[in-house]
């Protein structure tokens, strides 16, 4: 069976022909996946601008490099973007102009009206665009995901080592924006109140920084995201009316304690672990191949992205008030 795509025929019962565009750090976790999901997909090439780098894990997965992207356009169906943020629309608008399909890694672009071009692109094309936003894959997270409706209040942790990548954005737009995006999922209701702190340490951007966002449903959430911390931790806690939630992305557990005549009664839910950038890409493999929408598509890739620069506005407003 076979439909049209923008400019890509796609035949939803043969393998997609994908490449991927920078091999970082994040790049190398997509090159690795993508190699164990060769039932799905064939890595016609790679491309970064560190030739040299891109020899090496060509030999080691038996892929082709490419030296300019724009060599790709007749060979592939999908395209996998890891590279800085300030190069997402730049790189991704190409490849959809071109009638591929495009995965992009967050955030979807360093502007609102970057993100608005790419998604009116990819639905003028009839293309899928899908922004990688990780932790909704996460086995804990779906999990949970039924049972945490409704919040009334939500904190988030995100605390990582100082990474030495992504310096081109700051610690909201790098780290917390993953929990925005899972907030933003969960809350559905807007946004009435902003209210963010934050410093640069090591960096010229903020690399630690609380959020608190007030919800017009009355959901309140409190998100704390750092890039100089000398452990990770990656948590959300979640209050409903009757219960609460408490979910590890790094170990993929969760436990609800809930409350009954007798008392409060903790749970551990039982998860079946699996890889989260596995599942995200499957996911957008099989959207590709079944006609079907993304779960993180451009539109929740900018309503994360419009928050993040919001809280990042809130920050730099707050510190030239205080200096």
């Amino acid at each position: 069976m076979t439909f049209l795509e923008g400019f890509v025929i796609v035949d939803t019962m043969r393998k997609l022909n994908i490449a991927l565009i920078g091999c970082g750090f994040l790049g190398q976790r997509h090159l690795k996946t993508l190699h164990a999901l060769k039932a799905k997909a064939n890595i016609v090439a790679i491309c970064d601008h560190h030739l040299e780098h891109a020899k090496a894990l060509g030999r080691q997965y038996h892929v082709p490099i490419v030296r300019d992207y724009r060599e790709m356009t007749g060979q592939i169906d999908a395209v996998s973007i890891c590279t800085p943020t300030i190069t997402h629309f730049e790189i991704a608008s190409f490849f959809l102009n071109k009638g591929i399909h495009t995965f992009v890694e967050k955030p979807i672009t360093y502007s609102l009206e970057e993100a608005d071009e790419l998604i009116k692109l990819s639905e003028r094309k009839n293309l899928k665009l899908q922004i990688g936003h990780v932790e909704r894959f996460n086995s804990a997270f779906t999990t949970i995901e039924p049972i945490a409706q409704n919040p009334l209040f939500i904190e988030c942790h995100r605390l990582n080592l100082f990474p030495n990548r992504s310096l081109d954005i700051g610690v909201v737009m790098d780290v917390m924006i993953h929990d925005i995006d899972i907030v933003l999922g969960l809350v559905k209701s807007p946004i009435k109140d902003i209210q963010a702190v934050g410093i640069n340490v090591l960096t010229d951007k903020e690399d630690i920084a609380n959020a608190r966002l007030t919800f017009a449903n009355g959901c309140v959430c409190n998100i704390t995201a750092s890039r100089i911390s000398p452990e990770v931790t990656r948590k959300i806690r979640l209050f409903t009316k009757n219960a609460y939630i408490s979910l590890d992305y790094a170990k993929q557990e969760a436990s609800i304690y809930s409350k009954d005549e007798r008392g409060i009664h903790k749970r551990n839910i039982p998860i079946e672990k699996e890889e989260p950038l596995k599942k995200e890409l499957e996911h957008f493999l099989d959207c590709v191949r079944e006609d079907q929408r993304p779960k993180v598509s451009g539109t929740e890739g900018r309503e994360a992205l419009k928050v993040a620069l919001d809280i990042t506005q809130k920050i730099w407003e707050h510190r030239q008030n205080v200096l």
